[in-house]
């Protein structure tokens, strides 16, 4: 039987509610449980021979049901009706080439451009005037340099009053 938690990690690098939403587009009729698991067994980069083999199932079967299913959905998405399906790799690739994939691994998430201990949570996503505007609390712990700084622009109040003090008791 099919769950979603066996080859789970396809979402850490695939937009696959996306995903599911335009295969479903594709084929005319929601993915079924069984289709969702090939398709994340070959976005988490396994030959329709070792998705079969973790499924314990009979590799030709497996082949047989992604030619018949997702590579027809996928090719149909990506509007590459007329190509031959060389590898099974040609569906990652041109999900790729299609934007499906949350971020490329190159890219640094935004965590390693903060110190650390910082802290980023999207409080809320909503739609204004034709724009995806994103609400975003963040917190970045401030640094021991900056804690002097702020106590030697307290120190420097202090002095200002104590001048002003004097100043204006005339002495």
């Amino acid at each position: 039987m099919a769950t979603t938690e066996q080859f789970s990690q396809a979402a850490n690098r695939w937009d696959l509610e996306t995903l599911y939403a335009d295969l479903a587009s594709a084929k005319g009729k929601r993915l079924t449980p069984v289709e969702k698991l090939h398709l994340r067994g070959l976005l988490c980069g396994y030959s329709p021979s070792e998705i079969a083999e973790k499924l314990g199932k009979n590799p030709k079967g497996v082949e047989t049901d992604l030619c018949a299913t997702v590579y027809r959905y996928v090719k149909n998405l990506v509007d590459k009706c007329s190509e031959k399906i060389e590898n099974w790799r040609n569906i990652t690739e041109w999900l790729d080439e299609s934007g499906y994939q949350n971020q490329s691994p190159a890219k640094l998430p935004a965590s390693e451009l903060l110190p650390e201990n910082s802290v980023i949570n999207v409080t809320n996503i909503s739609i204004e005037n034709n724009q995806i505007v994103f609400l975003i609390n963040l917190r970045i712990p401030k640094s021991q340099a900056s804690e002097a700084s702020i106590q030697n622009l307290d120190l420097c109040e202090d002095i200002l009053k104590d001048s002003i003090f004097k100043g204006s008791n005339g002495s």
